[in-house]
């Protein structure tokens, strides 16, 4: 697979992850707990989403590890949000756990390419320097 490819695909999953988490909230009891639970998840799955998008767009390596950095912020927040809706039973759907699944292999996704964009970085700039 190309990275173009490979990107285009991360695009769609993310888009689809940040759709599911919004139908997850459909579900969940209306209450106060649920409402700021619910509002918060929505905003981090849905920043995952727009936040790779523009990853993909980046117009310098600067501005593309800012990105992937709020990407991984956003997807391992996105971890704890659903951990605390399975954790506290404000959903025992399997698709909490499934999206659990789906968010932790996002952020080891996004986290392992932060981690290599910034020795490539690194590396870049000590040869520059040299």
């Amino acid at each position: 697979m190309s990275k173009v490819d490979f990107a285009e695909e991360l695009k769609k999953r993310t888009k689809k992850f940040a759709i599911d988490i919004i139908n997850l909230c459909k579900t969940l009891p209306r209450n106060n707990e649920s409402f700021i639970i619910s509002k918060q998840l929505i905003r981090s799955a849905t920043l995952v989403a727009a936040n790779y998008r523009a990853v993909c767009r980046a117009r310098s390596d600067a501005e593309f590890y800012a990105k992937l950095c709020i990407v991984v912020e956003e997807a391992d927040e996105c971890v704890l949000w659903i951990e605390m809706i399975i954790e506290t039973e404000l959903s025992t759907n399997e698709k909490a756990k499934n999206l659990l699944k789906e968010a932790n292999e996002i952020l080891a996704i996004m986290a392992s390419s932060k981690k290599t964009t910034r020795i490539s970085n690194a590396n870049r700039n000590q040869q520059f320097s040299n």
